[in-house]
């Protein structure tokens, strides 16, 4: 018999044996892993490769902002496209569009030509990210799936968090140059798709008549992007109160409203109004939102604030975020099998959630000569915190939708996390760059001002965490289900009379 999982197992059967699920898993964990490293391994090496691609300090911010953008964009597309079609095949597309992305990236010979090739990388991006917990609740009912999300949890947070220690490695070996930080991840991609070919085989749902909105899609897609530019370029380009700025938001918004009206209509929505509307869901993307923020902002500005205002290389700076990989690792591992063996959620976001506020607190207390010890400490709050709620949110979610909407469902809570890292990386830097400039403008030396500047940031975090506090505070009390799909009122009656 075949150690991959059974073709003929029919959509909504009990979940195969735990060995084939973590051989399984072990290709979708490696695709999430170089996927997400992709967008903050250059965090530490920009400066290196803006130089070398001679851009601009606009480029500078969008050689990120890029793939953020079109991660965020496409998320939904994804995971409406995976409850369409074969999730098998879509996650080896996006990890296809990936490669793609990182090989041109990695040859770009000019910064328009770096910033389209990171764009093209973040449409993989964003569907490996999605579906791969789409395709994970597709083998597990919830109850279990606590245990494995701790390991999606553990994956994400350390290679965002780890991606900048890599990237200071990477350029500060004269042998390899700044060019392996996108090549780097083509291997390892490479060995995923041999994996999910090997190990993964789920069962295909054929669906008659089925009809995509694309138009949703692309209204969705446009609004946000809109958006994000605005917010990407705010208060350098032009200013908040402008002609420019009225003329962003009111399209951005207005796409959006459209967007709404048009899913509303949709047979098959790509985000479906019901669900959203739902407290859980709602909730959810709430403390998504600022979960993404706290993450993707403690990856960027740590960085930053280590090599800038204390004078350390690339690589000393990666290192010294090792604690809040730690938190992660040891938070979203247990937390991750107190859920499966408990049933329970909301008790972990909540404590997950005051760990972040603590430790973005401490955080936004810093200077350029705070101890390494306090610093440890909150770094370890805000790793805790993150390991508990990442992955957690988007089960709180999984766990009130039918398997036929889980890919929709799913793809909607991560789209506005990586919507909140996205903003909150723009905001964030814009807010940290009028600081500093500021601060130096009145004669401040240069290493004090970001010093200040980034605790000012991390207090904005920590303001935004106290949401994620609020939205899991809020959740219903409700026991994972141990079946892969609703029970429908005749299935559960059986076990109502037996009691």
């Amino acid at each position: 018999m075949s150690t991959a999982m059974n073709e003929s197992r029919p959509e909504g059967a009990p979940p195969t044996s735990r060995r084939q699920v973590l051989k399984a898993l072990s290709g979708l964990l490696l695709a999430l892993f170089v996927s997400t490293l992709s967008s903050t391994v250059v965090s530490s090496a920009l400066p290196k490769i803006i130089g070398a691609v001679h851009g601009s300090q606009t480029q500078y911010t969008w050689v990120v902002t890029a793939t953020l953008l079109t991660t965020t964009a496409t998320t939904p597309v994804w995971g409406k496209l995976a409850d369409l079609f074969s999730k098998k095949t879509l996650v080896q597309a996006s990890i296809a569009v990936f490669v793609l992305g990182a090989v041109a990236s990695g040859v770009s010979q000019s910064a328009g030509q770096l910033i389209a090739s990171r764009a093209l990388q973040g449409v993989g991006v964003g569907g490996v990210q999605a579906l791969v917990q789409i395709t994970l609740a597709a083998m597990i009912p919830p109850r279990e799936r606590g245990r494995y999300s701790g390991y999606l949890s553990s994956v994400t947070a350390t290679s965002t968090i780890g991606g900048p220690l890599l990237g200071g490695v990477i350029v500060d070996t004269s042998w390899l140059g700044w060019r392996w930080c996108f090549f780097v991840g083509v291997p390892v991609a490479a060995v995923a798709l041999f994996l999910l070919q090997r190990t993964l085989n789920l069962p295909v749902v054929r669906r008659e008549n089925v009809r995509i909105d694309y138009p949703g899609a692309a209204l969705i897609a446009a609004g946000v992007s809109v958006l994000l530019i605005w917010v990407s370029f705010v208060d350098g380009s032009f200013a908040w109160a402008s002609w420019q700025s009225a003329v962003m938001v009111a399209g951005g918004l207005s796409l959006i409203a459209v967007a709404v009206w048009v899913e509303s209509r949709a047979s098959e929505p790509v985000v479906p109004l019901d669900i959203v509307r739902q407290r859980t869901t709602a909730l959810a993307i709430l403390g998504s939102l600022s979960v993404g923020t706290a993450m993707f902002g403690a990856a960027v500005f740590l960085s930053q604030y280590f090599q800038l205002s204390r004078g350390h290389s690339p690589t000393e700076a990666g290192l010294m975020t090792i604690p809040m990989m730690a938190g992660i690792l040891i938070a979203s591992t247990v937390a991750g099998r107190l859920i499966t063996r408990t049933g329970k959620i909301k008790p972990f976001v909540i404590v997950g959630s005051g760990f972040l506020t603590v430790g973005f607190t401490g955080l936004g207390t810093i200077d350029d000569r705070t101890s390494m010890v306090f610093l440890s400490a909150a770094m370890l709050c805000v790793g805790m915190g993150v390991g508990m709620t990442l992955q957690n949110f988007v089960l709180a979610v999984q766990n009130t939708v039918p398997l036929k909407d889980i890919g929709a469902a799913s793809s909607t809570v991560s789209f506005f996390r990586s919507l909140g890292g996205t903003i909150g990386v723009s905001v964030l830097g814009a807010v940290l760059a009028r600081q500093v400039h500021d601060q130096v403008a009145q004669g401040e030396d240069v290493r004090v001002a970001y010093g200040d500047a980034t605790a000012h940031i991390f207090l904005l975090s920590a303001a935004a965490a106290v949401l994620a506090v609020v939205a899991a505070v809020l959740l219903k009390p409700v026991s994972l289900r141990s079946s892969l799909d609703l029970q429908t009122p005749s299935a559960a009656e059986p076990a109502k009379t037996a009691r």
